[in-house]
């Protein structure tokens, strides 16, 4: 598992990551504080304060790769 931080701070970026997720076959989750929902779940993600930074765990080994390079605008260095 390999958790970044995001940035989701705009209705199309959250509509541009969903899509850009629901390619992959692994599974995402946000974890906001105590709440944890699945990455993939537009109306989750806007259950979250998206404010500030989220972190995502990618639960993915053989695409990760390919997955960090997708999720490159949304990630915070």
């Amino acid at each position: 598992m390999t958790t970044v931080q995001i940035c989701l701070n705009s209705i199309d970026k959250v509509k541009n990551f969903v899509n850009d997720i629901t390619r992959f076959d692994s599974d995402f989750d946000l974890v906001s504080g105590r709440y944890v929902i699945d990455a993939k779940s537009i109306m989750g993600i806007f259950s979250l304060d998206l404010s500030k930074p989220i972190n995502l765990s990618i639960h993915s080994e053989n695409e990760l790769e390919q997955i960090l390079e997708t999720l490159k605008p949304y990630i915070i260095e």
